[in-house]
């Protein structure tokens, strides 16, 4: 099993001291990886319902900062070695994805190929609509991204087809040390579960509990079966609220069996005393398991 540090960049740690502080702690504590979440703008007022709170709303308010995940990975990147600086998520349809491809490859080329990409389709039209981004196109600009990020990180002179991006014979240097950067597809649908299956690295379904997991889990294996792929190959990563102890053992267990490969933990519960705090579920929780 694989540990994370998610929704790294928001809250006390958008402050280059506490991003710091928390990236090297995790790293040190044995965290595989840190993640950050997304939104360019926050239209005040939006009518768009946010699918992860009862409430319809964005937990934190319209006015918290929400720093640009990639620009807040690379000023980490030069200060750790070996943890993975991911997306969770990038709202995918949004970029132009040429540009992004050459972002996201150089980014991967310094830090020595620790990138990881988690992708979603996005729910907040409002964005779109500030973005200039059509809403409704939103799928298949995120299956031809994806597509077209990979030709550009693997081919010599990359070529792409599509209705929503095409170009042909483009060298984009540099590429990414490994050939490509792993991607992962988040969302708690079964849509989401299937594009997985099909095109993804990994799965990343936020906000379900166990009994939620299962189906979704089920729905990317046939899906992969489907297209060819070995259902083993795609990881699965799934948010964690347990602080430790037994109850953190428990749920480990059960989404183990469940097929789950990482687990990530909010940063925010370990805002309080954050080194010592990352270094005791390294010893309590990741050092049980084998992590």
């Amino acid at each position: 099993m694989k540990f994370g540090v998610a929704f790294a960049n928001i809250g006390p740690f958008i402050e280059s001291d506490r991003a710091l502080q928390l990236a090297q702690a995790a790293e040190a504590s044995g965290f595989e990886s840190i993640w950050t979440v997304d939104h360019v703008v926050v239209p005040a007022g939006y009518h768009s319902r946010y699918p992860y709170d009862p409430s319809g709303r964005i937990p934190s308010g319209e006015e918290a900062p929400f720093p640009d995940p990639l620009i807040w990975l690379a000023y980490l990147a030069s200060q750790t070695a070996t943890l993975k600086l991911a997306t969770g998520i990038l709202i995918l349809p949004q970029r132009n994805p040429v540009v992004l491809a050459k972002e996201l490859a150089t980014l991967d080329y310094l830090s020595q190929g620790r990138v990881m990409l988690g992708v979603g389709i996005g729910w907040l039209k409002e964005e779109f609509q500030a973005l200039g981004v059509p809403f409704e196109q939103r799928a298949e600009r995120t299956e031809e991204a994806i597509a077209a990020m990979r030709a550009l990180w693997s081919q010599d002179k990359a070529t792409f087809e599509g209705t929503t991006v095409s170009f042909r014979d483009c060298v984009l240097r540099p590429q990414p040390p490994h050939g490509s950067i792993p991607l992962h597809i988040g969302g708690h649908s079964k849509v989401a579960a299937r594009r997985a299956g099909r095109i993804g690295d990994g799965f990343f379904p936020f906000g379900v509990n166990t009994d939620e997991l299962a189906p979704l889990v089920d729905t990317l294996r046939r899906a992969a079966e489907d297209a060819g792929r070995d259902p083993s190959s795609v990881e699965v990563t799934v948010c964690s609220y347990c602080s430790g102890g037994e109850a953190a053992m428990r749920e480990i267990d059960a989404l183990r069996a469940l097929g789950t490969t990482r687990v990530v933990l909010p940063a925010a519960m370990f805002q309080s005393d954050l080194e010592d705090s990352l270094h005791r579920y390294g010893e309590d929780v990741m050092g049980r398991v084998g992590a």
